[in-house]
């Protein structure tokens, strides 16, 4: 299985700052650490996965290396410390010794590579998610380097054939009966090294430019939704196909609703003698306002269901529903009159709270209950 971008691993844009990259090594090292996952393969795995990228992008030499060659740029790096990289050593090194035997030779190994794929963080709003809507990104990605076309070489001059590994990018280094294949330190894999580089890209036949894309977002987009831009990734190298881009979807907290799949749900204070007598209240929804009759007698807590008021997400049918919770509002900054009239209430309701605070009578014989048991 090919290896993850490496900033798709820790959830951070090409552009994160060293910190932003600690904070969230360290929020996956917690979550997937070994000692808090016990015979948990998956979480070991993804722990080192992102102690992998970590140790990558932490070091500014090799962030550079990566951030211009992708995982090949780093391979060398990370020599066996990585449990694939180590096994795939030992493979490597087994293939060489058969092919040997047999005639077969090394193993050809091509020199192109497809560029890394990149993660861009959207945050849009609830309304916009809801509706879909068109967005301008800026990104900073690597792109093939005009002057020379993308092969490294000043204009009028071609890279050459390595001469240490002999264009076939890897070198292989003899122990006794062991025939061990690695990349080759002068031209990295390449095959070819650059005598007249080029003085935009100083030989590196790639660029770190800022580009801006424009994204359609379709409505009913989620929380985490990833829209792809294929071809809008890192470009290749010597010739590879450019990566994707994936724009990962954060949806804002909103002032009055919240989210909960396709469904909407918000907060309707009503104020203490509407609960009680009934009327007629407006609330908001994503279309504008509607209303809703109170009935007499309502308790905080009580829901109200306005159907397909809610989102149609991007793969359903049709749309949800706005689940409005009703909370009774305590009256304050009560003037002596309205204090006045609230006494004569509780004094009315004290010679029949049975009849009046059903709950509350039910509530306190069952803390009688309690206490005599």
């Amino acid at each position: 299985m090919a290896k993850r971008d490496f900033y798709e691993v820790l959830g951070v844009n090409r552009d994160a700052s060293e910190e932003d990259i600690k904070k969230a090594y360290r929020k996956l090292a917690m979550k997937h650490h070994p000692d808090r996952n016990p015979d948990n393969p998956k979480s070991e795995e993804l722990f080192k996965e992102a102690k992998e990228a970590y140790e990558v992008l932490c070091d500014s030499g090799k962030r550079a290396a990566y951030d211009q060659y992708g995982h090949a740029g780093v391979d060398s790096h990370a020599g066996m410390g990585a449990g694939a990289a180590g096994f795939g050593g030992f493979a490597d090194a087994f293939g060489d010794i058969f092919g040997d035997i047999f005639g077969g030779g090394g193993r050809g190994r091509s020199n192109v590579y497809r560029g890394a794929d990149l993660r861009y963080n959207l945050e849009i709003a609830l309304e916009e998610a809801a509706r879909g809507t068109e967005t301008r990104i800026r990104i900073p990605t690597m792109e093939q380097c005009e002057t020379c076309k993308g092969t490294g070489a000043k204009p009028g001059s071609q890279p050459t054939t390595c001469p240490t590994c002999n264009g076939q990018g890897q070198v292989r280094m003899t122990q006794g009966f062991f025939s061990i294949q690695q990349t080759c330190p002068k031209c990295h894999g390449g095959g070819k090294v650059v005598q007249n580089p080029c003085a935009t890209c100083s030989g590196a036949g790639r660029l770190k430019k800022q580009k801006t894309l424009s994204v359609k977002i379709p409505p009913g987009v989620d929380e985490g939704d990833r829209i792809r831009l294929t071809g809008e990734g890192e470009a290749g190298v010597n010739g590879g196909p450019p990566g994707d881009l994936y724009v990962v979807m954060h949806i804002r907290p909103h002032d009055v609703f919240t989210r909960e799949g396709n469904d909407l749900h918000c907060e309707m204070p009503v104020s203490f003698t509407k609960a009680a007598l009934g009327g007629e209240i407006e609330i908001p929804t994503l279309d504008g306002y509607a209303k809703i009759k109170i009935p007499t007698e309502t308790q905080s807590g009580k829901v109200f269901r306005l159907r397909g008021k809610g989102i149609k997400g991007v793969r359903s049918q049709s749309f949800g529903d706005l689940l409005c919770h009703v909370v009774v509002e305590t009256p304050v900054n009560l003037t002596s009159r309205q204090k006045e009239l609230l006494h004569e209430l509780e004094e009315i309701n004290e010679h029949d709270g049975g009849r009046h605070n059903p709950r509350a009578r039910s509530w306190l014989d069952k803390v009688r209950e309690f206490f005599d048991t």
